[in-house]
């Protein structure tokens, strides 16, 4: 079967998400071509990417590491323009030539590009869960007055978009709640009280899943599993009170979607995040993904169990940003960025990410956002709030 050639920008191509990406666009050169790439400092692995892709352009945040690059990319005769700064993000994820754009970068950073690709009505691709924690409302209004199409890449999110109903006009009257399961990280069993002196290897080991250092200590926290909770909110347009967690150690069972008649309908495959890149490159069709398929006979039982709020504390402030003024999630992701980044540099024990999280939403009380400036200002004010408290737990 013939298909249409799609052009991609890959936003955050070196970490995690995009390699991966990267790996199922190269199964399938008669389905994709790769429009741009972007960085933020990896020159060496970009680079590599440009080899291999022949993308149109590259894009590195600072100037310093563009021109980098564009050395190299010129001594290696390689017909790719390199561009820098965070309007060239913006700029590569809005351009005609592109179809669809991966939304891969971590953090309140891949917002504005994000919101770009949907005003511009790419198909956007998201996994960067931050610029939906960060613009709610706001984020998905874009997406619908851009006439975007909105595909999750979140595992979980995934999961869920493919147990709902084809048309989301019946998911109000036919949902009773949506349920995220959590592998419970590599703590779920630790003793709460040896948290203190989690070094940041510890907290980077996920025993199931392969990914960046500040999404594995999210996890590790369960801030992560927070942070989806609230993206589940605005993807799928349910209550706070529809949204329910669930730790399965296995990740085998990615979620569900239990239905009024009380049936559970659930999303199954090996813990490999090509399989829900696959799914959003090729909706509503369905391509190799270079994933394991599961094989029962040696899977053993599926076990659930409910999260422990004494060893995830974090976990419940989902709920309580979700309930406060509109913006109040945008503070705990900035918080939770500030934390997670001063634990990693070793300024901040691991116990104390949820101590920082938690005064920071006391602290900061936002002003209703109705613009992209109005959310990148309660981000700032948050992010100087959390530093603050940093300093003082440090000190």
């Amino acid at each position: 079967m013939d298909h249409a050639l799609q052009t991609i920008t890959v936003l955050g191509s070196t970490g995690s998400i995009g390699t991966n990406t990267l790996d199922v666009v190269s199964r399938h050169p008669d389905r994709y071509r790769v429009f741009a790439l972007t960085a933020a400092t990896q020159v060496e692995l970009l680079l590599a990417q440009c080899k291999a892709f022949a993308p149109r352009f590259a894009v590195m945040v600072s100037d310093q590491h563009a021109r980098e690059l564009a050395g190299r990319v010129r001594a290696e005769g390689l017909a790719v323009e390199v561009l820098s700064g965070e309007q060239a993000l913006s700029d590569v994820s809005i351009d005609p030539a592109v179809d669809m754009v991966m939304a891969a970068i971590v953090g309140a950073a891949g917002l504005a590009p994000s919101l770009a690709a949907a005003r511009a009505g790419k198909k956007l691709l998201l996994a960067n869960k931050e610029a939906l924690v960060v613009g709610g409302d706001f984020f998905m209004q874009a997406v619908k007055e851009g006439g975007a199409r909105l595909l999750p890449i979140d595992s979980e999110h995934s999961a869920i978009y493919q147990s709902l109903p084809d048309d989301p006009s019946t998911w109000a009257r036919r949902v009773e709640k949506i349920v995220l399961t959590a592998s419970g990280g590599p703590f779920r069993q630790r003793d709460p009280a040896t948290l203190t002196t989690v070094t940041p290897e510890e907290a980077c080991a996920h025993p199931n899943w392969v990914m960046g250092r500040k999404i594995s200590v999210d996890s590790a926290t369960m801030m992560n599993k927070a942070l989806e909770v609230i993206e589940a909110r605005y993807l799928f347009d349910v209550k706070p009170a529809q949204i329910e967690v669930v730790i399965h150690p296995q990740s085998v069972i990615h979620s569900m979607v239990q239905y009024h008649d009380r049936s559970m309908v659930a999303q199954l495959g090996t813990p490999d995040m090509r399989v829900p890149i696959a799914y959003g490159l090729s909706w509503p069709e369905r391509i190799e993904s270079g994933a394991k398929a599961l094989d029962f006979a040696s899977l053993g039982a599926l076990t659930f169990e409910r999260p422990d709020n004494a060893r995830f504390p974090g976990l419940q402030l989902a709920w309580d940003a979700l309930n406060g003024p509109s913006g109040t999630t945008a503070v705990l992701n900035a918080a939770n960025e500030v934390a997670v980044a001063a634990f990693l540099a070793g300024r901040l024990r691991f116990d104390q990410i949820h101590q920082i999280n938690h005064a920071t939403l006391s602290a900061v009380l936002p002003s209703k956002p109705g613009s992209l400036s109005d959310l990148l200002a309660i981000d700032a004010q948050a992010r100087a709030a959390a530093e603050a408290v940093v300093a003082r737990c440090g000190s």
